[in-house]
């Protein structure tokens, strides 16, 4: 029986994690904030999911596809913080360093490359861990996401039900269900007087966006059909911004972990002065391999 695949959207738990920790450095005044956070993280992956393969996911470059159909897709995003970007090279070896492999592919997004990874193998069972709610869209009998809770302490699991419960919709119907009301996160405008509880009471009456666009007249309030039929355009490119792109290229990338090299997690860790991480080390890592004694070669005695 294969392992199940763990696939965790790397950018949004590093984003998380450092925003949820902040001033924490080294005595140099080296950030250390994000790092800290996620090898939080890590350890408790690998205590609760350590049996899975899979790998962190990054985002790589501009989403070119995207950028051709909306210039102005992710445009409100400010740049990385600069004190963030010092610590992507250290939270990229200690992912390795647990035996995660690093997935990315110049010119995709993420949440592609993980649509693309689960789709794969129909047999697999599938486990995302982000809170973008674009990955609902993935979920079915074999997907189920991770999600954060609010206080950062524990994983829910978002399975067809609890997406159904959440959004109003069940997986199938998040494209639609975004596109109506847009995501303002992704500078994807939405339909004008249309928020979560319309657009989910509009996909539960009609199934889709292309049966409502087909049925205008069952709209029951004008006002509303009114402003459904002027965005028909907004409706057809949120839908293409929204969809994952399956064919996201996977060629060469590993999915396939290793067992945590627990002397460079303990290095990395020491480099960021990382304290109770150390302590947290001590009590739950294997200890590290005495090392040999230093030999002056055998003394030897003889009797006369």
């Amino acid at each position: 029986m294969k392992k199940k695949l763990l696939l965790v959207d790397a950018f949004s738990q590093v984003f998380r994690g450092y925003f949820a920790v902040r001033a924490l450095s080294t005595a140099a005044g080296v950030p250390t904030n994000a790092v800290f956070a996620m090898t939080k993280l890590l350890m408790k992956l690998q205590q609760e999911y350590g049996d899975c393969d899979g790998a962190f996911v990054f985002d790589k470059g501009k989403c070119t596809a995207r950028l051709a159909l909306a210039p102005a897709y992710k445009a409100n995003r400010p740049p990385m913080p600069e004190d963030l970007r010092a610590q992507m090279e250290p939270i990229r070896n200690m992912i390795r360093a647990f035996g995660w492999p690093i997935v990315e592919s110049e010119g995709f997004e993420a949440d592609d490359l993980i649509g693309a990874a689960a789709a794969a193998d129909s047999e697999r069972e599938v486990l995302i861990l982000s809170s973008d709610k674009d990955l609902s869209q993935l979920i079915n009998e074999r997907v189920k996401m991770l999600v954060p809770d609010r206080d950062g302490k524990g994983l829910l699991i978002r399975d067809i039900e609890a997406t159904r419960e959440k959004f109003g919709v069940p997986p199938e119907g998040i494209v639609d269900y975004l596109s109506l009301i847009g995501d303002s996160s992704d500078n994807i405008p939405g339909v004008e007087g249309v928020g979560p509880k319309t657009a989910a009471s509009l996909i539960s009456q009609f199934g889709s966006i292309e049966a409502m666009l087909a049925n205008p007249e069952k709209i029951a309030k004008e006002n509303l059909r009114t402003k459904i039929l002027n965005a028909k355009e907004t409706l057809s490119l949120n839908r293409k911004l929204i969809l994952l792109n399956f064919a996201a290229p996977l060629e060469g990338a590993s999915f396939t972990k290793t067992e945590p090299d627990y002397g460079k997690i303990r290095e990395l860790a020491e480099q960021a002065e990382l304290k109770s991480i150390l302590k947290e080390l001590e009590k739950t890592a294997p200890a590290p391999a005495p090392e040999p004694k230093a030999s002056g070669g055998t003394q030897m005695t003889f009797d006369f």
